[in-house]
C-alpha cells in the first residue's frame, strides 16, 4: 500500500520479501541519520536481516523524487521487478518493528535493567510481557524537521494489537533531539533511564505509552 503526504514524499509498506530492493538504501539512511561510519552498514545488514523472520515484523518507508545526476548510495533505481519504487527515488526515512518476546535479547536486557531498579517479578511482567518494539526509527537529515518522523511512527503503529509500544533512544542532555521531541510530544514517558545495554557503553532510555496512540 502507499500513501502520499501533501508534499512530494510518498511511504510504502515494505515487505520482507523485497528487502534485496530496500535494505541497503534504509541502512543507508541510518548511518547517515545517526552520524555513525560507513561501515556500519555492512555490520548491521545480517541483524536487519535477521528482524525480518521475526513473527510480526511490519515496516515503512518514505521515497522523495531523485535529483537529477549519478544516484546516491540511498537511491532506488527503476526496475521492472520493482514493486517499491517505480521511479528512481530516494528512500528518505525507515521505520519497523515487531512483538517482544522472552527470547529476545532486547527484551532480556530490558528485564535485567528493571530488575536491577528493584522491579518485582510482577512488575517486570507487566511491562515486558506483551508489547510491540519499535526496532528502528530513521530519517534522512535532509528530510527532517518535515514531518517525516511522525509520520512513520504513526502508520507504522496503526493497527498494532499490543497494547503497547516500547523503544530504546540514546540519552542526550536535555533531551534536546528532534527524536526526543518526537517521543514526548506523541506521550511516551520514562520506563527506564541511564540504562546500558551489553556491549555499548553508551546510556540509552527505554520509553513507552499504550497503544493505541
Amino acid at each position: 500500500m502507499t500513501t502520499r503526504n501533501p508534499g512530494a514524499v510518498r511511504m510504502v509498506e515494505l515487505d520482507p520479501a523485497d528487502a534485496h530492493l530496500w535494505l541497503p538504501a534504509a541502512l543507508d539512511v541510518y548511518v547517515t541519520a545517526m552520524n555513525y561510519p560507513r561501515g556500519t552498514a555492512q555490520q548491521r545488514y545480517p541483524l536487519w536481516r535477521e528482524h525480518l523472520h521475526r513473527p510480526g515484523w511490519r515496516g515503512v518507508a518514505t521515497l522523495s523524487p531523485g535529483p537529477d545526476g549519478p544516484a546516491d548510495d540511498h537511491r532506488l533505481v527503476r526496475r521492472d521487478d520493482n514493486p517499491i519504487a517505480p521511479a528512481a527515488e530516494i528512500l528518505t526515512g525507515i521505520a519497523y518493528g515487531y512483538p517482544g518476546g522472552t527470547s529476545q535479547w532486547w527484551n532480556q536486557q530490558l528485564r535485567q535493567g528493571l530488575a536491577r531498579i528493584g522491579h518485582t517479578r510482577e512488575q517486570i511482567a507487566t511491562i515486558a510481557d506483551d508489547y510491540f518494539e519499535l526496532t528502528e526509527l530513521h530519517v534522512h537529515p535532509q528530510a527532517q524537521g518535515q514531518g517525516v518522523g511522525q509520520w512513520l511512527l504513526t502508520r507504522l503503529l496503526d493497527g498494532v494489537p499490543a497494547p503497547k509500544v516500547l523503544l530504546s533512544t540514546p540519552e542526550v542532555p536535555g533531551e534536546e533531539n528532534r527524536a526526543w521531541r518526537l517521543y514526548r510530544r506523541l506521550g511516551f514517558v520514562d520506563v527506564l533511564r541511564q540504562f546500558t545495554f551489553a556491549g555499548d557503553p553508551r546510556q540509552f532510555a527505554i520509553l513507552g505509552r499504550g497503544l493505541p496512540l
